[in-house]
């Protein structure tokens, strides 16, 4: 790989047609994968990978940590998670290259922090398929009992990968049919929840208690519910994993979908559990596991009866299995690409199929890891998603520490509300969150964190390095 030549003056650079616009090639690489994804791709792909009815599968865990208060959880979960999004926005612009926070804090601070990042970030990627095939498992095991769960989970890595090896443009296209199932899904679910309210259904009515009750609200309250509900909007971030796959090269382009995405399925959010909460009027709490997995789909029965129940259960389970799975998939097989082609990780998970124009060996590499995994974690959702929560938010801590790096410390720059309030916002809020997080998701987080340094370590004995070659 070349040496990339050195920063420009602007630290945002100039847009994709003026001179001196920087591509990809500027920072060594040649470019592999097929350019092919457009702003509307790229939102879409972001809705999917958060899912528009995420808070179907953990409202009752949400509900229970906010005392009810579901909705303001999300609120403030998109303030929370805006300033990580506009950080995300800054460096994509900087660094229009596949990786996601690996690459952006390797270049915005030194290359040990990239590869810190990238290594807990692998920890969310790595273990999100995995996630995801084992709560829809469990959901249609639920619905099917006399199917084992573990023919669900090999049945949902296999279809995923089949798709993803296509090439990412057929990744695209099923994302939009997936997208649209879920938007059905989702707007049966309102307009009959809307209706149940107006009806008085279980005592409901229309109040703003789902959104505010002063009488119960604490900042360790929301903290403690904000580490649960994070895990609804991690997802985002995967859209800069497919900067190499824009259109035209256009950078801006994902900074654009990131921030568009994040507020639009933050409003959906918002919506769906409002409902909900609506018809379980005066409940603060659900008691026990089985009440708190089932809650959405029991307030569905209230809602509509059985059949809306079985639709929202089947909605989730196969939008969870397929449709999200398959997003997080192509992530983590992007990031494994960018680490592999830097040499952090195997040589061989940086080959791109010839004609298909995609990462091949990290694909299967991932629907492997997924398989394993899946099989060996089967019904235990609770500790993946903590693992998996640890991952994300340590590598958002050292994506704001490079926005502050990189534009304000290395060129001076003086936009102060994007490159220094933001990114400390940021880490004030992220922090707390990994403060107030679960106890097993920082014994586990912290272990696969010193279990990097090892790995950075035996890289630099051995006269491997770190380095990215980077110049400024």
């Amino acid at each position: 790989m070349t040496t990339a030549p050195s920063e420009p003056t602007d630290p945002t650079g100039p847009a994709p047609g003026d001179p001196g616009a920087r591509t990809l090639e500027s920072f060594g690489y040649a470019q592999e994968l097929r350019r092919s994804l457009r702003l509307p791709d790229l939102v879409v792909y972001g809705l999917v990978m958060m899912l528009p009815i995420a808070p179907f599968t953990i409202f009752g865990a949400v509900f229970n940590e906010s005392r009810g208060m579901v909705a303001l959880t999300y609120l403030i979960g998109l303030v929370a998670m805006a300033f990580t999004a506009l950080s995300y926005r800054e460096m994509s612009r900087a660094f229009p290259i596949a990786g996601s926070v690996y690459s952006y804090a390797g270049r915005g601070i030194n290359d040990k922090a990239g590869f810190l990042a990238g290594w807990a970030i692998l920890l969310d990627y790595l273990l999100v398929p995995t996630l995801l095939y084992v709560m829809s498992a469990a959901a249609l095991h639920a619905l099917r009992p006399e199917v084992p769960q573990w023919c669900w989970i090999v049945m949902f890595v296999v279809v995923n990968t089949v798709i993803n090896y296509l090439g990412i443009e057929t990744t695209a296209r099923l994302n939009r049919l997936f997208l649209l199932a879920e938007l059905v899904a989702l707007a049966v679910f309102v307009g009959f929840g809307a209706a149940a309210v107006a009806r008085g259904e279980n005592g409901a009515r229309f109040s703003f208690d789902p959104l505010v009750n002063a009488d119960l609200l604490t900042p360790g309250l929301i903290f403690g519910a904000l580490s649960v509900a994070v895990l609804s909007f991690l997802g985002f971030d995967g859209i800069s994993t497919l900067s190499e796959e824009v259109a035209g090269g256009d950078r801006r382009l994902v900074g654009r979908a990131t921030l568009l995405a994040l507020c639009l399925v933050a409003g959906l959010f918002v919506v769906q559990t409002w409902i909900a909460a609506l018809l379980v009027p005066g409940r603060t709490e659900f008691t026990g596991d089985e009440a708190t997995n089932s809650a959405f789909y029991d307030i569905a029965w209230i809602a509509g009866g059985g059949w809306l129940k079985n639709m929202t259960a089947v909605s989730a389970a196969l939008a969870t299995g397929v449709a999200n799975s398959l997003v997080a998939q192509a992530a983590t097989s992007r990031l494994l690409f960018s680490m592999a082609r830097d040499r952090k990780l195997p040589a061989f998970l940086a080959h791109v199929h010839p004609t298909r124009r995609t990462p091949e060996r990290a694909l299967l590499f991932v629907a492997a890891i997924s398989l394993v995994l899946g099989l060996s974690f089967t019904g235990q959702v609770s500790l993946l998603s903590s693992l998996v929560n640890f991952g994300a938010l340590f590598a958002f801590l050292l994506l704001h520490l490079a926005v502050f790096v990189h534009f304000t410390l290395r060129h001076r720059s003086t936009r102060w509300h994007l490159h220094v309030a933001a990114p400390a916002l940021g880490l004030v809020i992220i922090g707390s969150v990994l403060w107030n997080a679960d106890t097993r998701a920082k014994t586990g987080g912290l272990a696969w964190l010193a279990a990097g340094v090892l790995v950075l370590v035996f890289y630099r004995l051995s006269g491997r390095g770190t380095d990215l070659n980077l110049e400024d």
